[in-house]
């Protein structure tokens, strides 16, 4: 199963150095994680940058990461910047970096580095393109500083998983030049109706992220108020991020477009309970299983060639599945003998293990137990069906490559469900949704 050892040793956070990094920080253990937050402007600056700066050390106390702060420059070269996990551009504004700089900075990301920006960090280097395509997007315009509603796109991202589908906060609300939801995934965006002052025609990310050239890379419009530093629910939604971008949790940022719900926590019109056992629906729209063996199934239509995704997370050492390609039936034993289930359990022997297509074939194991975040966090699939060809990914990671060559479970037609194992298993889901594809000639 995954681990977070690189987040498991707690180190103190290195002393604020206002003027740059004028003492070297000592090199991290094996096991440690090191975070550079940046802050340099050449611009407007944020009173807020250094309650940023505060939060973002009190969460690496918590957290278990090192915090470095600079508003130098000259931190950016290759050999300081390997020390760490991740840089945190904290409301930076123009241009920071000379071009060996941005250069030593391209290479750091493209070796695998971690990149968060906040708020003004799209306000940030306007002629350098490889910035422009990391932050995903720059800074247009904003109105004044007023409440608005977020619409919370994804909830499996640790940045929002613990937040609810809506989020009322206060905040001074970007506009972008550019939407950067075809390039990167978009996990929270704004109600514009919710307050004056949107320019982006109804659809307006305000936080995202993306593997962008080797690297992992995510930011949040948040963060223009000092008040947003002590909000607890900022503070876990860039702790999430800055989880994500150091490695510590597994989420999948590639764009994600054209899917439609077939659960989106409100409602289960459409869904059937099959055999013994039952979901639990709770208020924040997350449906856990309970009892079993039963399958709540999706009765509305069957579906031939397509991309499944859902999230889901275990309390502990559970078993559930995700069934494809069965015929109607409210007998969940037909779901077992004429379709395949996509399983969930990580201590079960290798075919029948998370990531397996049950009793067939194992997922690759190496790629599954680095993609797999531990029981108690959320996990994203998607199955791809078309024609006889089933693939999985785990966060955004292929790991099962399937043909099917049985006549009698055909994968070209069937229904999907979602297994409730038995009374000691507890597995949750969120957010079902489907795109269909176009059917692949034979």
């Amino acid at each position: 199963m995954h681990t977070t050892g690189r987040l498991t040793t707690a180190a103190v956070g290195a002393a604020l150095l206002l003027g740059g990094l004028t003492q070297p920080a000592a090199p991290h253990s094996a096991d440690g994680t090191r975070v550079l937050v940046f802050s340099k402007t050449a611009g407007f600056r944020h009173d807020s940058i250094p309650d940023g700066i505060a939060a973002v050390r009190q969460l690496g106390e918590t957290g278990g990461f090192t915090v470095d702060a600079t508003e130098d420059a000259g931190a950016f070269t290759p050999s300081n910047l390997r020390r760490y996990d991740a840089v945190v551009f904290l409301s930076t504004t123009g241009d920071v970096l000379d071009s060996a700089q941005q250069s030593a900075f391209e290479d750091y990301i493209r070796r695998g580095g971690g990149y968060v920006g906040i708020h003004a960090a799209a306000d940030t280097e306007y002629d350098w393109a490889f910035y422009g395509g990391l932050a995903g997007a720059y800074f247009q315009s904003h109105p004044a500083i007023q409440p608005a509603t977020v619409n919370v796109e994804d909830r499996a991202h640790p940045a929002t998983s613990e937040l609810g589908r809506t989020w009322q906060r206060t905040d001074e609300w970007y506009n972008y030049r550019s939407n950067p939801r075809d390039r990167a995934h978009v996990l929270a965006s704004l109600d514009e109706s919710s307050y004056t002052g949107g320019t982006m025609n109804g659809d307006h990310p305000i936080a995202w992220c993306q593997n962008y050239q080797g690297g992992r890379a995510f930011y949040t419009g948040g963060g223009h108020t000092r008040e947003s530093y002590v909000d607890p629910a900022f503070r876990r939604h860039l702790l999430g991020g800055i989880r994500w971008a150091v490695g510590d949790a597994q989420a999948d940022c590639r764009p994600e477009n054209g899917y439609r719900p077939l659960f989106d926590g409100t409602s289960l019109e459409g869904w059937r309970q099959a055999g013994p056992g039952s979901f639990t629906l709770d208020a924040e729209g997350t449906l856990t299983s309970q009892g079993g063996m039963g399958l709540l199934w999706y009765a509305a239509s069957g579906f031939s060639s397509y991309s499944l995704k859902l999230d889901w997370k275990t309390a502990g050492d559970d078993n559930s599945g995700v069934f494809v390609g069965f015929p109607p039936s409210d007998d969940p034993w037909s779901a077992v003998n004429n379709g395949y289930e996509i399983q969930i359990d990580a201590t079960d022997v290798p075919e029948k293990t998370t990531g397996s297509v049950y009793g067939f074939q194992s997922a690759d194991l190496k790629k599954r137990d680095r993609a797999l975040n531990p029981p108690g966090e959320w996990n994203t699939y998607e199955i791809r069906v078309e024609g006889e060809r089933l693939r999985v990914w785990l966060n955004g990671v292929k790991i099962n490559d399937f043909t099917n060559t049985d006549p009698a479970r055909s994968l070209t037609d069937g229904h999907i469900g979602i297994q409730n194992h038995g009374a000691d298993d507890q597995v949750s889901f969120r957010d079902i949704r489907i795109k269909e594809l176009p059917a692949k000639g034979k």
